[in-house]
């Protein structure tokens, strides 16, 4: 089971609301959905577990590109939203691409298989342990050390650091 929401700051402090992810597909889908709650262009952000498994922190300044780190990425890929994001940090694309781009259309098809290309078989691999940016809530008072260091009630540590665990758990 997966519990969303956001926090998005504000003048006063932070504002949370639960969301559902039913239309997110892709990190570009998650971080528009932020920018919609922002308040002035300000942080917004989107904060994803599933039953103490992994969590993912997602956060989006303006117009400047999302920052994301993911807890466990093994748990997380085996998750649709967690496999999302986790895709998008190691650069591996969801689909093959288009059918069309597999058909050799020359005229010089012989059958012969290609060989594939060596375009990063690392990138298929989803590494142990966290992945993304550990430091993207650094001026947020929660350090690097402090954000690998989470694990079980990781969204409620982070929301106490930021003063404001009330707020979350309105909206839980």
């Amino acid at each position: 089971m997966y519990f969303a929401a956001l926090l998005a700051r504000t003048e006063d402090g932070w504002e949370a609301s639960d969301t559902e992810l039913d239309n997110v597909e892709t990190l570009t889908d998650l971080a528009d959905l932020a920018r919609e709650h922002s308040v002035d262009d300000d942080t917004v952000l989107a904060l994803i577990e599933q039953e103490d498994s992994w969590f993912a922190v997602v956060r989006v300044d303006g117009e400047d590109d999302p920052r994301v780190y993911v807890s466990d990425a093994v748990a997380a890929s085996r998750s649709s939203y967690g496999a999302m994001l986790v895709d998008e940090l190691i650069g591996r694309e969801e689909d093959g691409g288009d059918e069309l781009d597999t058909l050799d259309l020359d005229g010089t098809e012989d059958g012969e298989p290609e060989e594939p290309e060596d375009d990063g078989a690392a990138a298929e691999r989803v590494p142990a342990g966290p992945l993304g940016d550990t430091a993207l809530l650094g001026d947020l008072d929660v350090s690097e050390k402090e954000l690998l260091a989470l694990n079980r009630d990781a969204l409620s540590t982070i929301t106490d650091r930021l003063g404001c665990p009330d707020v979350l758990e309105a909206v839980r």
